[in-house]
């Protein structure tokens, strides 16, 4: 009759053999299996609403349905962070494929300087593809439903006394959003301050792009 040391050390060793087949099972079956994608977050769902664009076309959200977009906030008078972040959302264009749907939508803090016809020399200042990059202008409650309501996007007149110049206007966002083709935010990315890489922050926003391009 075998003693109750040897039975337990058996029990033990057949306890470890187990372990180490779970654990080479779930090893191989991680190399076999795809690589799945991050979290498939949603930070909130994009209101509709009516702008227009540079050349004075309507746009809604209807318009950009089936499509992922990049989205900021600059005003063409600044004379801080905009030009940088434009800048930015050109290099973003010119990375992305030619066969790319992704469009790019910029608003504007300063709607009642920043025509449509102010806002289409501004993107051909800097280059901005027509069909792939718009430039949107509306009511100050209009543009603030969608930027600050729907897209997180933070902007903020100041008050005379506390400008340090005459294009010292506004306070706002310095990310990039991205949405999803279902109208979603999906994600935020912050383009400038200290220790952020453009070239980094770019390949991370192509890639979460691809990610949401491969989704229905």
């Amino acid at each position: 009759m075998e003693d109750r040391p040897a039975r337990l050390s058996r029990t033990l060793w057949i306890g470890v053999a187990l372990l180490i087949v779970i654990l080479c099972a779930t090893y191989v079956l991680s190399r076999l299996e795809p690589q799945r994608p991050g979290p498939r977050r949603v930070l909130g769902q994009v209101a509709d609403f009516t702008l227009t664009n540079q050349f004075g076309e309507r746009v809604t959200l209807a318009d950009l349905r089936g499509y992922v977009w990049v989205a900021d906030i600059i005003f063409t008078r600044c004379a801080g962070p905009c030009p940088r972040m434009t800048q930015q959302m050109k290099a973003l264009q010119d990375a992305l494929p030619p066969d790319s749907r992704v469009k790019l939508v910029t608003l504007t803090t300063d709607p009642d300087f920043d025509t449509p016809s102010v806002l289409r020399a501004y993107a051909e200042r800097f280059g901005a593809d027509p069909k792939r990059w718009w430039f949107l202008t509306g009511s100050k409650e209009r543009i603030a439903a969608l930027a600050i309501e729907s897209l997180k996007l933070t902007t903020v007149e100041k008050k005379p006394e506390e400008r340090e110049s005459p294009a010292d206007l506004f306070i706002h966002s310095t990310i990039f959003v991205v949405v999803d083709k279902h109208g979603r935010l999906r994600d935020v990315f912050e383009t400038t301050g200290e220790g952020v890489d453009p070239a980094i922050v770019q390949a991370q926003i192509l890639a979460r792009i691809r990610q949401l391009e491969r989704e229905r």
